[in-house]
C-alpha cells in the first residue's frame, strides 16, 4: 500500500544567451564542432534525448522510450525555448506536449514553470527591471505553454522579499529555493520563530511565506546532499540507486513528506553522458514502488495543506556562499580557473552597466514622450512583439500604445527606443558575472548587448555614451588583457553590424548567391532595384543598387555597390550611401567593357575613381557567410587533389595487391591514399540519393584489406545517422509489407557495424520503437510474417527488444 510519500525532481534547462546582438543569430562556435554552435550541441545531447529516454533491460535493449519532462518538474529559460522553436520544431513540440501529459499524470498540475526572462539576478535588478523580467518570464510562458504558471524560477535562486512581492503580484504560486536560503520557520498559527543553523531547513514540506503587503507565496527548498550527488558525485551513474537516495530521506511514518531535488537540467545528459537513461530509470523505479508516488509542486500543494511558513535569507543564491556577491564583487567564488587569477573585475562590470542603465532611463522616458502613453507600461508588453515579430503584431503594439498614429519615421525611432530598451534588459543576464574572467565568451555576450544598446541611445537622441563607457570598463581588472576595455575592443567591438556594414555583407555575398536580388540576411533584408553579375573563368563582377531595411526597427539605406572577385579568397569591394543614379549608369558602362576586355588593373582603378579609396574584402563578410564562401573556394581546390590522388590510388592498385601478397608492408604513402579516398566514398554513398549495397560492400571490404580507419569523425555519423533515420522514415511511408527496403537496410548496418562506425541510431531508434508498437497492435491476421523477421532483425540492429 502507497504512503503518503512523494518524490519530485526539478531541471532547470538554460543556455546563455549566444545571438549576436545585431544579427539575432548565433554565430558558428567552433569549440562545438562537428555541431554549428553550443545550443545545438547540447540539444543533441541533452534536451532531444530527454524528450526520449531509453529504458534498458538487463541485456542492454530498449525496452521502452520515455519522456522524462512529463514526469519531473522543469523550467526552460525563454532564450532557449525560442532557439529550440526556430531550430529544433520536434524537440520543442515535445516539451510543450509535456507539460499537457504532466496534467493527466499530477492532477490537472502542469510541470511547467516559469522563470525570470533573461536569467538577471533579480534582487540586484530595480524596480521596474523586476517588474518586466517577471512579466516578460510569465508573457513567454503564457504564449508557448497556453497556461498561467503556477510557479517561477528565480536565476541562481538568487531572491529578496521585492522579488517575492513582484512574484505573488503577477499570481507566481511558488518558487525553489537552496537550502541554505531558510533563515527561519515556524508552525503557522504559533508566534515564535525558530532559528536555523546554515543549511538545516527540513526540505520534506513546503513553507509559506507572508510578504509585508499581506500577500503570499510557497517555497520549496530542495535537499542539498542529493542535488550534489547528482551534479558532482556520480548519482546518475545507475538509476536505481538514484531512486534509493530519495527514500532515504523519508520518516517512517505517514506524515505528508516530499523528497525533492532542483538541479541544471544539463546534468541529464550533456555533464553526465546517458544521464537522461538514469533519470529515466530512477523515474521508473519510484513509479513502480508500491509505497512511493512521483509528483510535481502544483501537486503536492493541492494535497496537502501547508503547515510551517518561513523567512528567507535575503540576498541569497543557490551558487553563491555569500548571497549575491558573485555578481557584484570578488567574493572568492569561480569556476576553477588560474590560481592567481582573481574576480575584482566583477563590481566595476557591474557599475558600469548600472551607469548605462541609468542613462538610457531618461533618454527613453524624454524620446517617448511624444510617441508613448506610458513608456514603461510599454516596454512591458513589448514582450508580444519580441515573441512573434510580425508587422501585424508591431502595429498592434503601436495602436495600443502611441498617443496617434505615427509616420514611418516616427515607426521607426519607436522601435529603437524599444529595442534600446530590450537590450538594456538583456545586458544583465547573470553568466556574464559567473566565471573568471571578463573577456569570457559569456560576458562579450552581455557587453554586446550594451554595445547595442548605446547605439540606440546616439540614433534616437544623439548621446554618445560610448566614450564614458570605455573609461568605467578601463576601471576593471582582466588577467588576459590590458583591461576590460581592452578586451571589449578586442571580441565585442567587431561583431557591431549597421546598415553600413550590412550592405558591404550583401555586395560580397552576391558574388556567390543564386538569386540576391531579394535576400533576407538574419535580422535583414537586401531587395536591389538593379543587379548585375558578370564571369570571366575564375573572376567575377558584381554591380548593383540595393536598399537594405531592418526587419527589427524599419530603418532603411540605400546603396550602390561594386565588387570584384579575383579568385580563391581576395574580394575587392566599394558601396557608396549618396551615388547618383547617371554616375552610377557611368561607372557601370566604364567597369562592364573593361571587365569584359579582362583588364582587371583598370575596373580596381574605374572602381577607386568613382567610390574612392575605402574598399571592403571577404573579411568584412559574417562569420557564418564567411565561413560558407571560403568552404566553397577550397571546395575547388580539394576536388582536384582529390582526383590527383584517385588517380595515384587507381594506378597503384595493383601494385599495392601485389606487395600485400608478397606479405610485404604496403608504403605509408599508398595507404594514405587509400583512407582519403575510401572516407570520400562512404561521404559520397551517403549523399545519394539510392542506397547501393553493393557500393557499401565494396567500400567496407576495402577498409578492411587496407587496415585504415573511418576519419571523417563525428560528422560523418551524424550525416550517416540522419540518412539511416530518413530510409526508415521510407519504410514507415510503405507500410508494413514491403521486404525488399527493410533488407537493404538491414545489410548497410552490418556493412557499417563491420567497420567500427559509432553510428548514431537515436532518431532512428524512437522512430523504430514507435513502429513496433503499432505493428504490436495488429491483428495475428494482418501480420506479414516475412516482413516481421526481417523488421525483428532490424529491432536487434538498433538495440531495441522486439517481443516479450
Amino acid at each position: 500500500m502507497k504512503t503518503n510519500k512523494y518524490v519530485c525532481i526539478h531541471g532547470h534547462f538554460y543556455q546563455p544567451p549566444r545571438e549576436n546582438a545585431w544579427l539575432g543569430v548565433v554565430e558558428l562556435q567552433d569549440s562545438a564542432t562537428p555541431f554549428h554552435d553550443w545550443n545545438e550541441r547540447i540539444n543533441f545531447e541533452c534536451y532531444a534525448p530527454n524528450t526520449a529516454a531509453r529504458i534498458l533491460d538487463n541485456d542492454g535493449k530498449i525496452v521502452n522510450i520515455l519522456s522524462n519532462y512529463s514526469r519531473i518538474n522543469y523550467n526552460f529559460g525563454p532564450t532557449l525555448l525560442s532557439w529550440l522553436a526556430e531550430k529544433d520544431e520536434g524537440t520543442y513540440q515535445a516539451i510543450l506536449d509535456s507539460d499537457k501529459r504532466s496534467m493527466e499524470h499530477f492532477g490537472g498540475h502542469g510541470s511547467a514553470l516559469a522563470q525570470a526572462y533573461s536569467h538577471l539576478i533579480v534582487p540586484l535588478a530595480n524596480t521596474k527591471d523586476i517588474e518586466t523580467q517577471i512579466k516578460w518570464g510569465i508573457a513567454d510562458f503564457k504564449h508557448r505553454f497556453k497556461r498561467h504558471p503556477e510557479g517561477m524560477w528565480l536565476s541562481e535562486t538568487a531572491v529578496d522579499t521585492p522579488t517575492l512581492e513582484a512574484m505573488a503580484a503577477s499570481g507566481i504560486k511558488y518558487t525553489i529555493l537552496a537550502p541554505r536560503q531558510g533563515k527561519a520557520i515556524r508552525k503557522i498559527g504559533t508566534k515564535e520563530w525558530t532559528q536555523l543553523p546554515p543549511d538545516s531547513i527540513d526540505p520534506r514540506r513546503p513553507y509559506l511565506c507572508k510578504l509585508p503587503s499581506g500577500k503570499r507565496i510557497t517555497l520549496f527548498f530542495y535537499h542539498g546532499g542529493i542535488a550534489q550527488g547528482v551534479a558532482f558525485d556520480g548519482l546518475l551513474n545507475n538509476g536505481d540507486f538514484f531512486a534509493s537516495k530519495f527514500y532515504e530521506v523519508f520518516d517512517d511514518n505517514d506524515t505528508p513528506q516530499l523528497a525533492h531535488i532542483a538541479t541544471d537540467g544539463e546534468s541529464y545528459g550533456h555533464h553526465h553522458r546517458h544521464g537522461e537513461m538514469a533519470l529515466a530509470a530512477c523515474l521508473k523505479t519510484i513509479e513502480s514502488s508500491t509505497e512511493y508516488h512521483l509528483c510535481n509542486y502544483g501537486q503536492y500543494l493541492d494535497l496537502f495543506p501547508i503547515e510551517y511558513e518561513a523567512q528567507i535569507h535575503e540576498n541569497s543564491s543557490w551558487s553563491c556562499v555569500h548571497g549575491v556577491e558573485r555578481w557584484r564583487s570578488d567574493c572568492g567564488c569561480h569556476t576553477g580557473g588560474r590560481g592567481d587569477w582573481n574576480q575584482s573585475w566583477r563590481k566595476p562590470l557591474r557599475e558600469t552597466l548600472n551607469w548605462l542603465r541609468d542613462e538610457l532611463i531618461p533618454i527613453y522616458e524624454r524620446e517617448s514622450e511624444d510617441i508613448l502613453q506610458d513608456p514603461w507600461a510599454a516596454r512591458n508588453d513589448y514582450i508580444e512583439v519580441i515573441l512573434n515579430r510580425t508587422d501585424d503584431t508591431v502595429n498592434d503594439f503601436i495602436s495600443k500604445h502611441a498617443k496617434a498614429p505615427l509616420s514611418p519615421e516616427q515607426k521607426t525611432k519607436l522601435m529603437r527606443l524599444m529595442e534600446m530598451q530590450r537590450h538594456a534588459v538583456l545586458m544583465f543576464t547573470s553568466c556574464g558575472w559567473f566565471f573568471d574572467e571578463i573577456s569570457g565568451i559569456e560576458t562579450d555576450q552581455i557587453l554586446q548587448y550594451a554595445n547595442r544598446a548605446i547605439h540606440y541611445a546616439a540614433q534616437v537622441a544623439d548621446i554618445h555614451l560610448h566614450g564614458a563607457f570605455i573609461r568605467k570598463l578601463e576601471e576593471a581588472h582582466s588577467n588576459v588583457y590590458e583591461n576590460g576595455a581592452s578586451s571589449y575592443k578586442e571580441n565585442v567591438m567587431p561583431a557591431k553590424v549597421d546598415l553600413v556594414r550590412m550592405g558591404m555583407h550583401y555586395a560580397a555575398s552576391s558574388l556567390f548567391e543564386a538569386y540576391p536580388e531579394d535576400l533576407e540576411v538574419f535580422n535583414y533584408r537586401a531587395i536591389s532595384e538593379e543587379f548585375k553579375r558578370f564571369e570571366a573563368g575564375n573572376q567575377r563582377l558584381a554591380l548593383g543598387r540595393t536598399t537594405v531595411h531592418s526587419k527589427i526597427t524599419y530603418s532603411q539605406k540605400h546603396f550602390s555597390f561594386a565588387v570584384l572577385y579575383l579568385g580563391q579568397q581576395n574580394i575587392i569591394g566599394n558601396i557608396s550611401v549618396d551615388m547618383k543614379q547617371e554616375t552610377f549608369d557611368e561607372m557601370q558602362n566604364k567597369i562592364t567593357t573593361a571587365f569584359n576586355s579582362t583588364n582587371l588593373g583598370e575596373v580596381i582603378g574605374i572602381m577607386q575613381e568613382y567610390f574612392g579609396s575605402d574598399k571592403f574584402s571577404i573579411w568584412h563578410l559574417f562569420r557564418d557567410e564567411k565561413r560558407t564562401i571560403l568552404k566553397q573556394i577550397t571546395q575547388q581546390s580539394l576536388s582536384h587533389l582529390e582526383t590527383n590522388l584517385r588517380e595515384f590510388y587507381r594506378e597503384n592498385y595493383q601494385l599495392m595487391n601485389g606487395i600485400q601478397q608478397s606479405n610485404i608492408p604496403v608504403p605509408q604513402e599508398f595507404l594514405n591514399a587509400a583512407q582519403i579516398i575510401l572516407n570520400q566514398d562512404l561521404k559520397n554513398f551517403f549523399d545519394k540519393s539510392d542506397l547501393n549495397i553493393r557500393e557499401l560492400e565494396r567500400i567496407a571490404k576495402e577498409f578492411k584489406k587496407w587496415g585504415v580507419d573511418v576519419t571523417e569523425g563525428p560528422a560523418i555519423k551524424l550525416a550517416i545517422g540522419e540518412r539511416l533515420y530518413r530510409e526508415l522514415q521510407q519504410i514507415l511511408a510503405e507500410g508494413f509489407q514491403a521486404i525488399s527496403p527493410l533488407k537493404k537496410l538491414n545489410k548497410a548496418l552490418e556493412y557499417l557495424f563491420s567497420m567500427d562506425i559509432d553510428i548514431n541510431l537515436w532518431k532512428s531508434q524512437n522512430l523504430y520503437f514507435s513502429m513496433l508498437k503499432t505493428y504490436k497492435k495488429l491483428p495475428k491476421d494482418l501480420r506479414n510474417l516475412k516482413w516481421e523477421k526481417h523488421f525483428f532483425k532490424l529491432g536487434n540492429h538498433l538495440g531495441v527488444k522486439t517481443w516479450s
